[in-house]
C-alpha cells in the first residue's frame, strides 16, 4: 500500500486549519504558503474534505475553512480512506468483492491480517495525535 499526494496533502492540511482556526476560518492561500502546495491542487483536495464531512467553508471576506469536528475526533484512518479509497492491501478484501478461490485460497488469511494491522495502526491516531507530534514511530498494535 502506498499514500499518495492526495492523502498526505490532506493530512497536512487538515493539521494546519487544525492548528490555525482558533481565530475563525483559515483561507487556503494562507494554508498553501504554509505547507508549500499549490493553490489549484489544494483547491481539488478541498471539494473531496468538504464532501467527506471533514471541513466547513465560508465564502466571502473572513472565509476561509474550519474543521467540522474536533481534531481527536478525526482518525487517520477514516481520512486516508475517504481521500485514497478502500486501504485494502488486495483486491478480494474490498467490500463487496468475492473470489472463486477464497474457498481454497491459501493467501487469505494473510491478506486478512495485514489489513488488520492496517486498520488498527492507523485507527488508533487523529488529527489531535499529529498536531501534538508525538512520536508516531513508537506506537504499537
Amino acid at each position: 500500500m502506498m499514500i499518495s499526494t492526495k492523502g498526505r496533502y490532506a493530512l497536512r492540511f487538515l493539521i494546519d486549519i487544525a492548528e490555525n482556526q482558533a481565530e475563525g476560518y483559515v483561507p487556503l492561500k494562507d494554508v498553501a504558503k504554509r505547507q508549500e502546495i499549490s493553490e489549484k491542487y489544494l483547491e481539488i483536495l478541498v471539494k473531496g474534505l468538504i464532501k467527506g464531512g471533514f471541513l466547513t467553508a465560508l465564502r466571502g471576506k473572513g472565509g476561509g475553512y474550519r474543521l467540522s469536528r474536533a481534531p481527536e475526533e478525526y482518525s487517520i484512518r477514516e481520512i486516508l480512506a475517504w481521500m485514497e479509497g478502500p486501504l485494502v492491501p488486495v483486491a478480494c478484501l474490498e467490500g463487496g468483492q468475492t473470489c472463486p478461490r477464497m474457498e481454497k485460497c491459501r493467501t487469505l488469511s494473510l491478506w486478512r491480517g495485514l489489513d488488520q494491522v492496517i486498520t488498527q495502526y492507523l485507527e488508533q491516531f487523529t488529527l489531535a495525535d499529529l498536531i501534538r507530534q508525538e512520536e508516531i514511530c513508537n506506537y504499537v498494535i
